[in-house]
Order: C-alpha cells, then structure tokens, then sequence
C-alpha cells in the first residue's frame, strides 16, 4: 500500500503552463507540465484533469462555478487539490470559490507562476512545490501559494506584474510558511468549518466595484441602478470617506432605496473602512450602507455577487457582511 497522499491536480491555463505563440505565451495543456510533476512523483501520487485552457485574463464567473463543480465533484478519494491558474485573475476565483464550497473538507490550493515553466528560470516549480505541500497538509480550506507562503483565498491580493512576490496576504498573517522547518502552518488563520461540505455555486454578475475620485458625478449611481446592477462595491478613501457634499450621499441613497446592497471599502490596501470616525461615514452608517471593514475588494465583490446569487436581501446581506465565513474578515 502507498502512503502518499493523492492529490488531484487540476489545470485552468495561465502562464505556469504557456509556451510561446505567435501572438506572445498561450496557455497550453498540463502536458507542459509532465517534467515537473515527474519529480513531485516521488512524494506524491499524482493524478491530473484538465478543467479548461485559458489566460486568466478570460475567466470569468461562469468560469469559477465551472473550477468550484470540478473541485466538488472529484474531491472524493484524494487527500488535497492543486489548482493551477493564471496570476492575473487568481485572487478573485480564489475568493469566489472560497464562498461557493461553504466547508470544504479537504485543502484546495491555488498557485501559478510568474514565468512558464518551459523557462529554466521559472519560479512554477516552486510555486508547485509549496501548492503540493499545502494540499497534502490536512488543513481543509481554499488557500493560495505563492513564493513559499500560502495565504487563504479569499485574503489574497497581486500586488506585482512581475516580481515573484506576486502575491501579498492583506491584513491576514500566512496559513502556512516554507522555511528550513519545511510548511510551516499557523492554525489560527486556517479556517474553521462548522458543518458538512456543500456546493453553493449561483453567484450574481451584477455587482460593479466603483473606485471613487473626487468630484465622481453622482449620476452614475443612477446609471448603475438602470443598468440592472443589485450591487455596488465602493472603494472609498481612507478609513471609508465619501464625498457627501455635491450630492454624492443622494446618489447612494436613490440606490439603496432601489434595493441595491451597497458595500463600502478602502482604497487603502492595508487596515480597514471604519465609517465610525468621521461625520462623513456616520452619515453613510445612516443611510444603511454595509462595512466591508479589512476586506480586499476581490472578497468584498465575490462575496456580494455570491450572497445576491444565494437569493438573499440586502438586510440579510447586510447580516452575512457582518459575520466572518471562511477568514475573509476580520470578526
């Protein structure tokens, strides 16, 4: 009998698995990737499925539902999963998957690379390396691994285009660290889960995340509102400022009065949107806007456009925003 765990790699695409096209690197199959699984072999019982073959860049909800099914449905028999994505867009189908598999009962492990694998300067093999680790660690929950730290999916941020430290934990320490102790796991970051695995796929695209500037004309809330839009995440200033001169509280009110939920965050990466400090968002605290507190918008969006999926109200949105699902908020 083998005592390797199993683990189920699946592939989406992304440049760990690009070779060069004419029109620059295409995503190709995990074939690609053969020699470097060759060797995780050695630790590892490897079993590999292709999802799709796609630039980050392209993957869109429907295909996050699409990587959420292939997770859930194939999990069984295997002791973690690796999912290899592009950068581009890993955060958001991170976070979003993090919210369609409520308890996932085994670790689900984003990763990529910076450089294809097919360069011998590629830092895809570590990336991988790390990923398998986590996977195999026990620690159910849906994480990403990048340059030896894996940080929880729905706390991820890229942060650079081209450095190796794609990826940056916000206000969130690492799930797991690589040092010369090997993975080294924090388990008070791990998620905690509270009940049988599930698969809640129905996600909303009518969400839209406005960064604010000063002077926005306050019309656009209107337009949203004609648009069909049941959601809007606001990336305001600082601690949550809003100009509420110049019309700008109307236009969120008009909004609001329409039924759409309104999330407010920071445009500051790290801390949190407290609309406690300032008379500006105690008047926003009024209208009955929700905090996104120390969320990154990539969770505070996903998991706007998950709970409009689930059905819900915007005072029953109002209530998921406030409770912590799986780590994206700090309680």
């Amino acid at each position: 009998m083998s005592s390797k765990k199993k683990i189920l790699l699946l592939t989406t695409g992304g440049t760990i698995a690009s070779l060069p096209g004419g029109e620059g690197l295409e995503p190709q199959r995990s074939d690609v990737m053969e020699r470097e699984l060759e060797q995780l072999r050695t630790y590892y019982e490897i079993t590999v499925r292709d999802v799709m073959c796609l630039d980050s860049s392209n993957i869109r909800p429907e295909e996050w539902q699409t990587i959420a099914k292939a997770i859930f449905d194939q999990r069984i028999g295997f002791d973690g999963i690796v999912v290899s994505h592009g950068t581009d867009t890993m955060a958001y189908t991170a976070s979003a998957v993090t919210y369609m598999l409520p308890n996932i009962d085994l670790p689900v492990v984003f990763t990529g690379s910076q450089l294809p694998l097919a360069d011998m300067l590629s830092d895809g093999p570590d990336n991988l390396r790390t990923a398998f680790a986590m996977a195999a660690s026990g620690h159910p929950g849906v994480f990403l691994a990048f340059d030896r730290k894996v940080m929880l999916g729905c706390r991820a941020v890229k942060v650079r285009a081209s450095g190796f430290s794609a990826f940056e934990s916000v206000n969130a320490r690492y799930a797991a660290l690589v040092s010369n102790q090997g993975l080294v796991v924090d388990h008070e970051v791990l998620p905690k889960r509270t009940g049988e695995a599930r698969f809640c796929p129905e996600i909303s695209r009518n969400v839209f995340l406005l960064k604010l500037t000063p002077g926005l004309n306050p019309a656009v809330f209107d337009m949203l509102a004609a648009m069909g839009y049941r959601g809007i995440v606001i990336e305001a200033f600082g601690l949550g400022g809003v100009n509420v001169l110049h019309k700008g509280l109307r236009g969120i009110h008009r909004a609001m009065e329409d039924g759409i939920s309104v999330v407010i965050t920071t445009q500051c990466l790290y801390d949190s949107a407290n609309l406690q400090v300032y008379q500006v968002g105690n008047k926003l605290l009024e209208l009955g806007v929700i905090q996104g507190r120390d969320m990154t918008s990539e969770a505070a969006m996903t998991k706007l456009m998950w709970a409009i999926g689930q059905g819900l109200e915007p005072d029953q949105i109002a209530e998921l925003f406030a409770r912590n699902l799986a780590g994206e908020v700090t309680a």
